[in-house]
């Protein structure tokens, strides 16, 4: 405060200097000047004293100009007499002139102020609006929007949002703001009514700060508090109404990340529910197809067993093994589902030769293979693989079951293994129908099948199959085959040397 008053003081005292400067100038000019071209050295005075000082100090300068010129330029000179009346019309003009000017030159620079600051604080908007819309966190935009407001308007600032028990606390406080119980009333009273109050309002006028409504498609969705640190500073409708537009601001970016949230949380019910039918669906036909052929054969074995030559008993009980083998690799592959989505797959990792690895698989699906010709080019010297033989036998098994059920019963199957320093690339194809232009890469998602055309499956195996390479370091992907068919191909890394003899048992 007293910083102000020093530069109000100030200000008289230019003005008074200001004057006599004009006079100095004046006086040199009086020999060769007329009277009228004098007055025009006291208006410049005053206007600079009006763009630098304000209203005050150019009234001052302005009666100042008026008294020196009289006294030294008027007869009689040195001596506020005035011999010839007509002097007093130029007093009289000259005072009204420097009076307006002076008016016309403080309004000039008010506006150019307020010009100036409508800009800053544009900017500081845009600034803001930026900031707001590279996140999606709502504490992130309180901050954000809490610490811009504080700046632009020099002011002390809080954001008060609905806990879940729908009462107001503080988000975020920028400035130090002391929240006390009566902000709270207050901000109580604006978040239930929607309309703003406090400092510059017409409700609550006496209170230090102002309380604005962050306005919602639903309701409002909290309350900003501004302390000034001048009660004039929202004395004006101008400085309001910016406030309003950075608080409508901020509310329409917590409404995006609540809409976004909101969005995301359907997005998960949806697919929750989406792959909860596609269990039920897949697993329930998968489920109920084996076991409708296991009770067939069965009861037929039970009912007509006496009358039943030994090649049809041997064929029934053929077919109920089959099918409890198909239902025990459903429930197998539900399992290991199971286990790579929950964080339970642990690898038993030890070093294996890759051809026993596809020689076990190839031995659980003979009978599934049928007359497919099988083609294994798996070179002598491939190093050893540090795998869990288990989790890569079945996604040998995963992958041949695959090419079972869409290719023809006669066509061929090919596994190529190949080695570099640093990986094994295995690849399984067939001679199927091939992928749909775009599905490979779906192809490996849970519940998905390229063709559901009625083929048994219930969408797991390749999955399955992504989650073990991915658990081993390596990646599995698709492709089409120029000639026709699908090729899968998967790499496991070569991480460590295999040691130079393996044990019998490996």
């Amino acid at each position: 405060m007293n910083t102000v008053h020093a530069w109000i003081a100030a200000g008289y005292g230019q003005a008074v200097a200001a004057v006599a400067v004009a006079t100095g100038i004046s006086w040199l000019m009086f020999p060769f000047f007329e009277l009228a071209n004098l007055i025009m050295t006291y208006l410049l005075a005053i206007v600079v004293i009006a763009i630098r000082y304000g209203r005050g100090p150019s009234v001052l300068a302005a009666i100042v100009s008026v008294a020196a010129f009289d006294y030294f330029f008027v007869p009689p000179y040195l001596t506020f007499a005035v011999a010839d009346t007509q002097y007093l019309l130029t007093f009289a003009v000259m005072l009204v002139v420097g009076l307006v000017i002076s008016g016309l030159t403080v309004r000039v620079r008010i506006q150019a102020e307020a010009a100036r600051q409508r800009e800053q604080r544009t900017a500081a908007l845009y600034a803001m609006s930026r900031e707001l819309a590279q996140t999606g966190a709502i504490d992130e935009l309180v901050a954000i929007a809490a610490r811009h407001i504080g700046d632009v308007f020099g002011a002390e600032a809080a954001v008060l949002l609905p806990g879940a028990d729908g009462n107001l606390r503080v988000s975020r406080k920028e400035g130090g703001f002391p929240v006390e119980p009566d902000d709270l009333r207050l901000s109580r009273w604006v978040f239930e009514h929607g309309q703003p109050a406090g400092l510059g309002t017409a409700t609550a006028e006496a209170a230090r700060a102002v309380y604005l409504p962050l306005p919602g498609h639903r309701g409002p969705l909290g309350v900003v508090s501004v302390r000034p640190r001048r009660r004039d500073a929202f004395a004006t409708p101008e400085p309001l109404r910016q406030l309003e537009t950075f608080v409508n601001q901020t509310a329409l970016a917590l409404e995006r990340a609540r809409l976004a949230d909101e969005a995301q949380d359907a997005r998960v019910r949806a697919e929750t529910e989406r792959l909860r039918n596609s269990l039920l669906t897949s697993v329930s036909h998968d489920l109920r197809t084996p076991l409708a052929a296991i009770t067939g054969a069965a009861t037929t074995i039970l009912d007509s067993g006496a009358h039943l030559d030994q090649r049809t008993q041997h064929e029934l009980l053929e077919s109920v093994r089959d099918e409890a083998e198909r239902l025990n690799r459903l429930v197998q592959n539900l399992l290991e589902m199971t286990r790579l989505e929950s964080g339970a797959l642990h690898l038993r990792r030890d070093w294996h030769p890759l051809e026993e690895v596809v020689g076990a698989a190839l031995g659980r699906l003979t009978k599934a293979l049928g007359t497919r010709r099988v083609t294994v080019n798996i070179p002598p010297d491939l190093p050893l693989a540090a795998i869990d033989d288990v989790l890569i036998e079945q996604v040998f098994v995963n992958l041949l079951d695959n090419a079972v059920k869409y290719t023809p019963a006669d066509s061929a199957v090919r596994i190529i293994a190949t080695a570099t320093d640093r990986k094994i690339t295995v690849e399984v194809a067939d001679h199927g129908p091939g992928l749909p232009k775009g599905e490979e890469d779906r192809v490996f998602e849970k519940f998905y099948r390229a063709a559901p055309d009625g083929r048994r499956g219930a969408g797991l195996g390749l999955a399955i199959c992504h989650g073990i390479v991915k658990a081993h370091g390596g990646r599995i992907w698709a492709q089409n085959l120029p000639e026709g068919g699908v090729a899968f191909l998967f790499t496991l890394p070569l991480t460590e040397t295999p040691p130079a003899s393996v044990p019998p048992d490996a």
